[in-house]
């Protein structure tokens, strides 16, 4: 299958959206930085899946400042445009915070949410937010953290990013998730101004308390991951109500994807 993008109106600006498959809706929240083409190797029958190019990628009109909380509305609209009414939501990386977004604020359409490899709000209180990160991932998110003008300069400072992927990572890579390939460098085809709104989002308030949600959910982690360490999802675990840990000792950043199937039919459940 081949999703081919539409660009939809959204008031003054543009998202492009992908739809593909039949089935169940669910919503794919991509990472950073990556277009939003829905995960092939997570197609499956039984699953539509529906995406967009957050703002400022690919074919989505840029919106600087844009908090978490506002995929909320994006995803609503799109859902709206293409008449569906109830829908699950997945998101990996950066794009965990954004289903979870998802899941806090448009509690009555979300049946359930999977966030893989997810950040923990930065004010989160009792975590040591940085603690057991690479050291390029910290030095570019404290960048963020300092403001706009210092992401800009760090990333214009040609700084080296090394995600320190473990051998697990590596393997995923040359397999299946060489799909990535596809929508990481093509995601900064126009410079590095999405990824630099992505990380401020992720630094400064998301718009929404993840304690406040109450649909099922589930969260995925590798305890080797570098990139997002893991004390994250055991933060947002113990302050979403009735949330599910899933935590795998051998896996890093990329390689927890390995266990999506198996959270796909968890939520197919829902």
């Amino acid at each position: 299958m081949d999703p081919q993008p539409v660009d939809l109106a959204h008031g003054d600006r543009v998202l492009r959206v992908y739809d593909v498959g039949t089935g169940v809706p669910v919503f794919w929240h991509h990472g950073t930085p990556n277009l939003g083409l829905p995960p092939e190797p997570l197609f499956r029958p039984g699953i539509r899946w529906v995406s967009y190019d957050r703002p400022g990628y690919g074919g989505s009109t840029a919106v600087p400042n844009r908090p978490v909380a506002s995929a909320a509305a994006d995803v609503a609209h799109i859902a709206d445009s293409l008449g569906i009414s109830k829908f699950a939501v997945v998101g990996h990386s950066g794009g965990a915070p954004h289903a979870l977004a998802c899941a806090a604020l448009l509690p009555g359409r979300v049946t359930a949410v999977v966030a893989g490899a997810s950040l923990a709000p930065f004010d989160a209180t009792g975590l040591d937010w940085f603690a057991g990160m690479i050291a390029s991932g910290e030095a570019s998110l404290r960048a963020a953290a300092a403001g706009r003008a210092a992401k800009e300069a760090h990333e214009a400072s040609g700084a080296p990013y090394d995600p320190e992927f473990t051998p697990a990572d590596l393997e995923a890579l040359d397999g299946p998730w060489s799909w990535f390939g596809e929508v990481v460098g093509p995601a900064l085809a126009g410079g590095p101004a999405p990824l630099i709104d992505d990380d401020l989002a992720y630094v400064t308030p998301w718009g929404f308390d993840p304690a406040s949600i109450r649909v099922p959910t589930l969260l995925l982690h590798g305890e080797r991951d570098g990139v997002v360490p893991a004390s994250h999802s055991r933060w947002l675990a113990a302050r979403i109500p009735g949330a599910e840990l899933r935590l795998t000792a051998d896996d890093g950043h990329i390689s927890v994807l390995a266990h999506a199937p198996a959270a796909l039919d968890w939520l197919l459940a829902r």
